[in-house]
């Protein structure tokens, strides 16, 4: 079966950290480039990160650059998003998706992992 899970969310303070995880099943991470993906309350789904499938190359939303880092993990068959520094801004449902390249459509299917900022 081929699936994408994500987890790792919680309830963090401002200022904390949290990695998310995004495990593959069905399938080998290694060939897509993986985006991350969130969803604040009454707002539109927004990219977060995208890590290309060819040279490992990373992008970020200039809301989080310099704050997370997006990395694949291929024996775990994983991608993670580290984010430090975390402000109530990024308080989101977080979801990630597969494509062939980071400028593609990703279509984002799963459940997501919660992440609430909040002191």
């Amino acid at each position: 079966q081929v699936q994408l899970v994500e987890s790792g969310g919680g309830l963090v303070q401002p200022g904390g950290s949290l990695r998310l995880s995004c495990a593959a099943s069905g399938f080998n991470l290694v060939h897509y480039a993986v985006g991350w993906f969130r969803q604040a309350p009454g707002k539109e789904r927004e990219g977060v990160s995208c890590i290309s499938s060819s040279d490992g190359s990373t992008n970020y939303a200039d809301s989080v650059k310099g704050r997370f880092t997006t990395f694949k993990n291929s024996a775990e068959n994983s991608v993670y998003l580290q984010m430090d520094s975390l402000k109530p801004e990024d308080t989101a449902v977080y979801f990630c998706a597969t494509d062939h390249t980071c400028l593609g459509q990703f279509n984002v299917r799963g459940q997501g992992t919660q992440v609430i900022v909040s002191s």
